[in-house]
């Protein structure tokens, strides 16, 4: 009786820290932001996505960027709170923030694309990670023009980076979230091959991250 009350025990904390990292990651700022603002419901604008691109479209740069630093604050957010109680589980509250994010339960499970709160996890876990992240996202970005080819290289370059600062106990991790960006870009690689993906600045533009 006692082994099977501590086995309870043990889930506790595990189970609280993916459920509470998803409630927190699935908070979309950029709908929230732009509805207090008067801007509309961001899912009807552009390509309907959640993130900091879209809410750009809005023509509220002040907004897009307020939602950038949100989406990324709340990955970051979840793993710095699970890790002061329970750092063995930051990294499912890394996962949870960043499915909550891609997959909230308030919008029926249509949500971001998740590059911004991948760099938020990425800062809280191990920030050298952070720091490769966004230069790749940033290097990409200015070298190609295109905001979803620069946020799959950076998803790409973050279990790499970990293998490379010999944090192999975060690869598999941020390799799974890389995965799930890549699907959430599946029209953005689609366009790419065809070479119809709309550039930063350019006409046209669609969100490709958020």
């Amino acid at each position: 009786m006692g082994d099977i009350v501590q086995t309870e025990i043990l889930w506790i904390a595990p189970t609280l820290a993916l459920i509470g990292g998803y409630l927190l990651g699935s908070i979309p700022f950029g709908v929230l932001l732009t509805r207090a603002a008067g801007a509309g419901d961001l899912r009807r604008v552009g390509s309907g996505n959640i993130g900091a691109t879209n809410v750009l479209r809005t023509g509220r740069k002040g907004l897009a960027a307020a939602t950038l630093l949100l989406d990324m604050l709340k990955g970051a957010l979840a793993v710095w709170i699970a890790a002061r109680w329970s750092p063995a589980d930051a990294p499912l509250a890394a996962a949870g923030a960043f499915i909550g994010h891609c997959y909230p339960v308030w919008l029926g499970f249509r949500g971001g694309k998740g590059v911004a709160t991948l760099m938020g996890v990425a800062v809280a876990l191990h920030w050298p990670i952070s720091l490769v992240y966004a230069l790749v996202w940033l290097a990409t970005l200015a070298l190609t023009r295109y905001s979803s080819l620069a946020g799959i290289a950076a998803a790409i370059a973050a279990p790499v980076a970990a293998a490379m600062l010999d944090r192999f106990d975060l690869v598999l991790l941020l390799l799974a979230l890389a995965v799930i960006v890549l699907y959430k870009h599946g029209a953005n690689i689609g366009r790419l091959l065809e070479g119809t993906e709309p550039k930063v600045g350019g006409k046209g533009v669609r969100a490709s991250h958020g």
